[in-house]
């Protein structure tokens, strides 16, 4: 299946793992002020998408004269560049799609982008934010959920517009049995993983995911000392 990965203009820790979600034949998506991000690490776009208002004329000039596909929209639009960019891939039939830089540079928007991969639009893609050692994603419902990790990772299981009920868990330091958890509770923060593989199923509801891998959060620090 082929993937896309989308840069966004958010701030970027680049995940020590990254290689491992990074196929040779990936789509890489800048969306406008996202370029920098995505240059900045070392990857060169196949398709630049956006408004462009992060973008001098200059710098757009020097990818239409190289070999980037270069959309663009109006700045006075109903969209954001990110769900453009969103409603690309779908249009490229691409169903796995990675996201950097699309949290934590504006509360706005970071609140907006989580939103928005919960659109009915992407129930059927796989969704994924990452920003260091932490992954965002939206669970399915009705569906065994497998999330590899290492013991000691940290799970939380937060309910997005509505409670989500059904919830049963494997694996994770403060197992689930069939339960709810309320919209507007923190009760699914900071579960730990005890294996490195656990699986989350639910019935009802809309879950998002944030696994946070531990073992590369110490890592980022180790070599912030050196």
């Amino acid at each position: 299946m082929k993937q896309a990965i989308l840069f966004a203009n958010g701030k970027v820790q680049l995940p020590f793992t990254l290689a491992s979600y990074l196929p040779t034949d990936a789509v890489i998506i800048a969306v406008d002020g996202g370029i920098h991000n995505c240059l900045s690490l070392g990857f060169q776009p196949n398709i630049l998408i956006g408004d462009f208002d992060s973008i001098g004329d200059k710098e757009l000039t020097t990818f239409q004269e190289g070999d980037v596909d270069i959309i663009r929209y109006p700045t006075h639009k109903d969209e954001t560049d990110l769900e453009l960019a969103l409603q690309h891939t779908i249009m490229l039939g691409i169903k796995d799609v990675i996201i950097l830089g699309g949290l934590g540079a504006r509360w706005d928007m970071t609140i907006a982008n989580i939103l928005l991969i919960s659109n009915p639009l992407y129930k059927d893609m796989n969704i994924k934010f990452l920003d260091g050692s932490q992954e965002l994603f939206i669970l399915k419902a009705g569906e065994d959920s497998k999330i590899m990790g290492q013991p000691g990772d940290t799970l939380s299981l937060i309910p997005l517009m509505g409670d989500v009920r059904g919830i049963r868990t494997i694996g994770l330091e403060y197992p689930l049995n069939n339960e709810t958890l309320e919209f507007g509770t923190a009760r699914g923060v900071s579960n730990i993983l005890n294996y490195e593989q656990v699986m989350v199923y639910y019935q009802e509801g809309l879950l998002c995911c944030v696994h946070r891998r531990e073992g590369n959060s110490r890592e980022s620090k180790d070599r912030e000392k050196r």
